[in-house]
C-alpha cells in the first residue's frame, strides 16, 4: 500500500504560483511514478503531469507544458507540482496519485490517491 498527503492549494490571484506537495509513504515507488490529476466542478478529472520516480522522466498535459513543472525529491520521497501563472480555469480539486510500476497519463492505472486539495484562481 501507499499512502499519499497532499498540502500546498488555496486561493489565489490569476497569475500567481502555487506548488502542491505530495508525501508517500508505505511501499516504494523507485520502479513506478507519481501523477498529478485535477478535477474542475461539472468536468471529468484530467491528466496534468506525471514523474517517473526512478530517472525523473516527466510527461506533461500539452496545454500546460511551460506553466507547470512536476518534480520529486527521493530522499523525502515527496512529489511536488509548481504551477505559474495561474489562470481561472486552473481552478480544481487537485490529486496526486501513484502507481507502482511504469509511468501513465491514465487516471485509471493508479491505484492510489491522495485526499485532494483545491486550487482556486481568481480572476
Amino acid at each position: 500500500q501507499v499512502q499519499l498527503v497532499e498540502s500546498g492549494g488555496g486561493l489565489v490571484q490569476a497569475g500567481d504560483s502555487l506548488r502542491l506537495s505530495c508525501a508517500a509513504s508505505g511501499r516504494t515507488l523507485i520502479y513506478g511514478a507519481m501523477g498529478w490529476f485535477r478535477q474542475a466542478p461539472g468536468k471529468e478529472r484530467e491528466f496534468v503531469a506525471a514523474i517517473s520516480w526512478s530517472d525523473g522522466a516527466t510527461n506533461y498535459a500539452d496545454s500546460l507544458k511551460g506553466r507547470f513543472t512536476i518534480s520529486r525529491d527521493n530522499a523525502e520521497n515527496t512529489g511536488y507540482l509548481q504551477m505559474n501563472s495561474l489562470k481561472p480555469e486552473d481552478t480544481a480539486v487537485y490529486s496526486c496519485a501513484a502507481k507502482l510500476f511504469g509511468s501513465s497519463s491514465r487516471s485509471d492505472e493508479y491505484p492510489y490517491w491522495g485526499q485532494g486539495t483545491q486550487v482556486t484562481v481568481s480572476s
